[in-house]
C-alpha cells in the first residue's frame, strides 16, 4: 500500500456528492393535483403560427407564439406580487376563505394546459397511475410522433409549415416521457425493449436544437442515480432499481451516447437560455454516467473531443453555472486516470489552467460559485501533477514562480497554491521544482504561513485539533524539499538555515504540532481497540482487511501528520548538531526521546511500498531507503 500517493490524491470537487440539479420536473401527482380549469379559470388561449422560417432552424418551436385574449379592466396581474410568481395564490381558496396557491407560475400552466389539450384524455388518464399499460401507451405515442416527424420532414424539407405541427407534437410526446423515470423499475425494461433508447438517441442528431435539448432533458432525468419514488423503492427494492438503472445506461452507451453528446454542443447557442439549459443537462448526463462507472472516463476522453471543449469553457472570462459545472467535471475526469491526465498535458492544458488561475492572484471570486469553481481548477490541476511528465510542463509553464507570487499575495487563492506547490514538488520528479521554489525567494513566505504569520504573533496549535490543511501541506513541501535537495547545495543550506533562525522556533512549532497529532491518535486508537473487543466478543473474526481499514483510520485520525513530522524531525536532526541537541532536550522535557520517533518511522517504512528499480533514474534512494537511513541514525543517538 502506498501511503504517500493515497494522500496525494486530491479531494472531489465540493459539489461532487450533491448533484447539481435544475428545477425538479413535476411529478404525476404534481401535474394532476396542479391542473387548472382551463374553462372556467383561464382566459381562452389561441396558438397562432407563422409562415416565417425559425431564427436558427427550419420548423423550431420558437415560430409558434401563445397570446392571451383581453381581459377587463378590473382584472389583475398577480404574477408581479404573488409568492413566487404563482399564478393561483390569490385565485385558490378553501371553504374558510384561506388563500392557497399552487406553486406554479403563470408560464407553467399556460405549459401544462397545452401539454394536456395535445394530448387529450389519454395523458390525463396516464398521469393518474404508472403501469405497465400507462408505459406501453406513453411510448407508442412517442414512437409515432418520431415516425411522423420524420415523414413530415422528409417529403417537404424546405417547407417548415409542413412539418411543424409533427414537431409540437413530438415535443409534447418527448416531455411525456419524464414522469417514467419516478417508476423506472416498470418503465425502463419497456423503453429497452420497445426501442425507445435507439429513437431517443437518434434524436440527437435531429435537425431541430430544440428536439435535440428534449431529448438530452429526458436522457439526463432517466440517467440520474436518485430517480424513483419512495413508494417504489419499498416495493422493489433497492437492487432492482440498481438493475433497471444499469440495463438502460448500458443500452444508451452501446447507441454511442458520449460520442453524440459531445457533438452536440458544438450547437448550442449559450446566448439562449433554453440552449444553455441543454448544456447543463449534457454535462448532468456525463456525471451520471461516470457516477455509475468511472473508468467510462478514459473512453469519453479517447473517442470524443470533450476535452478541448471543457477546457475552453472553463477558460471564458464570464463566469456562469455551466463554467462552474465544466470545472467539475474536468475534475471527475482527472480523478485517479493516468491516460486522461497525458491527455490534458498534450492539450497545453496545464498553460490554460495556469491563464486561469492567474486571475486570481490580485482578486478574490466574487460569489460562493464562483470560489468553488476557482477550487475545481485548483483540484484538477493537483490531479494532473501526479503525473512526472505534467510536473515537467508545470514548471516550464512557470508555474512554481506563479504559486510563489499567490502565497505572497495573500488572497483566497493562497491556501490552494500552497496545495499545488506540495504536489507540484513531491517525490523524485518534483526535484527541479524544489531547486525552483527556493530560488523564486519562496522559503520565506512558506514559513511564514508555517509560522502564523508575522514574528511573535504564533497560532497555537491545541490538543483538540488537527493541523490545518494548509499546515498539513506546508509540513508536506518542506518533507520534499528535505528529500530532494542535493546535500551541501546552496538550496539545501539556505532551508537548513531557517530551522536554526529565532532560537530554533521551527523545530519547537512541529514538536507543538506533533503534541496535537499524536493526542489525537490516542483517541482514535481507543475507538479501534474498542472495535477490536466487540468484534471479539460477538466472535468475529479479524481479516486484513479491516486491519488496513484500521491503519486508514489512524491515518486520518492524527498518523499521517506525525510520520511526515517525525521524517522531518528526523533529517533536521541528522543534518545539524544543535537542532539535534535542541530536539533532545524538548523531548526530554516530556518524557520521550528519539526512540519515539523511531517508533512512527518503522510504522512508515513497514506500509511504504517499494518503488520500482527505474523510478529513480538518477540514483536517488527510494523512500523506504532514506527511512532505513532515518531510523538507524536515530537508533545510535
Amino acid at each position: 500500500m502506498d501511503i504517500d500517493k493515497l494522500f496525494k490524491v486530491p479531494k472531489l470537487p465540493a459539489g461532487s456528492n450533491l448533484k447539481r440539479r435544475m428545477p425538479d420536473n413535476p411529478t404525476p401527482d404534481m401535474l394532476k393535483r396542479m391542473r387548472m380549469d382551463t374553462e372556467s379559470d383561464e382566459p381562452a388561449m389561441v396558438v397562432e403560427t407563422t409562415n416565417d422560417a425559425p431564427s436558427r432552424d427550419k420548423g423550431k418551436r420558437r415560430a409558434a407564439t401563445v397570446e392571451d385574449e383581453e381581459e377587463g379592466q378590473d382584472s389583475m396581474d398577480t404574477s408581479e406580487f404573488a409568492p413566487g410568481g404563482d399564478a393561483d395564490y390569490f385565485a385558490e381558496e378553501d371553504d374558510e376563505g384561506r388563500f392557497y396557491g399552487g406553486g406554479l407560475t403563470q408560464e407553467q400552466k399556460e405549459i401544462l394546459n397545452i401539454f394536456d389539450r395535445a394530448g387529450g384524455e389519454e395523458a390525463r388518464e396516464d398521469l393518474e397511475e404508472m403501469n405497465a399499460v400507462t408505459v406501453r401507451r406513453l411510448l407508442t405515442r412517442f414512437e409515432r410522433a418520431v415516425n411522423k416527424n420524420q415523414d413530415q420532414r422528409s417529403k417537404y424539407p424546405d417547407d417548415p409549415t409542413k412539418f411543424i405541427d409533427s414537431e409540437a407534437d413530438l415535443d409534447a410526446a418527448i416531455k411525456a416521457l419524464l414522469p417514467l423515470a419516478q417508476s423506472l423499475v416498470i418503465a425502463y425494461p419497456e423503453i429497452i425493449r420497445s426501442g425507445a433508447v435507439e429513437r431517443l438517441i437518434g434524436l440527437l442528431s435531429h435537425e431541430n436544437v430544440d428536439i435535440v435539448i428534449d431529448a438530452v432533458e429526458v436522457i439526463h432525468e432517466f440517467t440520474d442515480e436518485d430517480v424513483g419514488n419512495e413508494a417504489e423503492e419499498e416495493e422493489e427494492g433497492e437492487g432492482s432499481r440498481e438493475d433497471a438503472l444499469k440495463q438502460l445506461i448500458q443500452s444508451f452507451l452501446d447507441n454511442a451516447i458520449l460520442e453524440l453528446l459531445v457533438d452536440n454542443l458544438s450547437r448550442f447557442n449559450e446566448a439562449e437560455e433554453s440552449d444553455r439549459q441543454g448544456i447543463f443537462h449534457v454535462l448532468g448526463i456525463f456525471e451520471n454516467l461516470l457516477g455509475f462507472n468511472a473508468e467510462l472516463s478514459t473512453r469519453l476522453v479517447a473517442k470524443t473531443k470533450i476535452l478541448p471543449w471543457l477546457l475552453k469553457q472553463i477558460g471564458s472570462s464570464k463566469h456562469d453555472e455551466n463554467r462552474g459545472y465544466a470545472a467539475e467535471i474536468l475534475s471527475i475526469v482527472l480523478q485517479s486516470n493516468r491516460a486522461n491526465r497525458l491527455e490534458l498535458g498534450s492539450q497545453d492544458g496545464v498553460e490554460t489552467l495556469l491563464k486561469i488561475l492567474s486571475r486570481y492572484r490580485k482578486r478574490d471570486p466574487v460569489d460562493p460559485d464562483e470560489t468553488e469553481f476557482m477550487e475545481n481548477v485548483f483540484d484538477v490541476l493537483c490531479s494532473a501533477l501526479g503525473e512526472p511528465e505534467v510536473k515537467q510542463q508545470f514548471l516550464d509553464s512557470e508555474g512554481v514562480d506563479l504559486m510563489v507570487l499567490m502565497l505572497k499575495d495573500k488572497m483566497q487563492a493562497r491556501s490552494r497554491a500552497i496545495k499545488v506547490l506540495d504536489y507540484a514538488m513531491s517525490g523524485p520528479a518534483g526535484t527541479a521544482a524544489c531547486e525552483t521554489f527556493v530560488d523564486a525567494l519562496g522559503l520565506k513566505t512558506l514559513f511564514s504561513t508555517f509560522m502564523g504569520g508575522k514574528a511573535g504573533k504564533k497560532q497555537k496549535v491545541t490538543a483538540g485539533h488537527a493541523a490545518s490543511e494548509d499546515t498539513a501541506h506546508t509540513l508536506g513541501i518542506v518533507s520534499s524539499l528535505l528529500s530532494n535537495l542535493a546535500s551541501d547545495s546552496p538550496a539545501r543550506i539556505r532551508l537548513l538555515a531557517k530551522f536554526v533562525e529565532g532560537n530554533y522556533e521551527k523545530p519547537e512549532k512541529l514538536l507543538e504540532i506533533r503534541d496535537a497529532a499524536h493526542n489525537r491518535l490516542k483517541v482514535t486508537e481507543k475507538e479501534i481497540a474498542d472495535e477490536k473487543k466487540r468484534m471479539e466478543a460477538e466472535g468475529e473474526a479479524v481479516e486484513s482487511e479491516m486491519d488496513d481499514l484500521w491503519y486508514l483510520r489512524r491515518l486520518d485520525g492524527g498518523l499521517f501528520t506525525l510520520q511526515t513530522i517525525d521524517y522531518i524531525l528526523a533529517w533536521i536532526a541528522m543534518e545539524d548538531d544543535g537542532v539535534r541537541a535542541h530536539i533532545q532536550k524538548l523531548l526530554d522535557r516530556k518524557n520521550q526521546s528519539f526512540k519515539d520517533i523511531v517508533k512512527i518511522l518503522q510504522i512508515y517504512h513497514d506500509n511504504v511500498d517499494e518503488e520500482p528499480t527505474d523510478a529513480n533514474p538518477d540514483g536517488a534512494l527510494s523512500q523506504r531507503e532514506i527511512l532505513r537511513n532515518l531510523i538507524a541514525f536515530l537508533d545510535a543517538c
